[in-house]
């Protein structure tokens, strides 16, 4: 028998990995080509992308939290992950980016609401599991 969700596990601790990464390069490769305020934002997104990684990990874990809602919290965290931080990485990063993102600037709440979602979801579930 298996005390996690493998699938869960390993998106987490990828998007962990990841999170180290981009968090880097925004810590000292961004410097010399934007704005304190694009470095501001882009650790906005490092900041989110990384609990929500942490937040995956523990719901991995969870193997008391009905398997319906980790799906959806899951589902809700990588799709909010990607278009909150995705987002966020792209706009910070415009001042050297050859195309324009700014349309990218409605995507950023829609993340965020996705974000939301997945704790409301995860809320949800837990409480309407049947104690006993």
């Amino acid at each position: 028998m298996r005390d996690f969700d493998k699938k869960i596990v390993v998106t987490a601790t990828l998007l962990g990995a990841m999170t180290i990464a981009v968090g880097a390069f925004g810590a000292h490769g961004l410097k010399n080509f934007v704005g304190s305020d694009a470095i501001a934002t882009f650790e906005t997104g490092v900041r989110y992308q990384m609990y929500h990684a942490i937040a995956l990990l523990i719901l991995g874990f969870a193997t008391q939290v009905p398997a319906a809602t980790r799906k959806w919290v899951f589902r809700f965290f990588v799709f909010g992950i990607v278009l909150f931080s995705g987002s966020i990485y792209l706009l910070a990063l415009q001042a050297v980016l050859p195309f324009s993102v700014s349309f990218l600037g409605p995507v950023t709440p829609l993340g965020g609401l996705l974000l939301i979602s997945g704790w409301i979801r995860w809320a949800y579930g837990l409480l309407t599991i049947k104690s006993g």
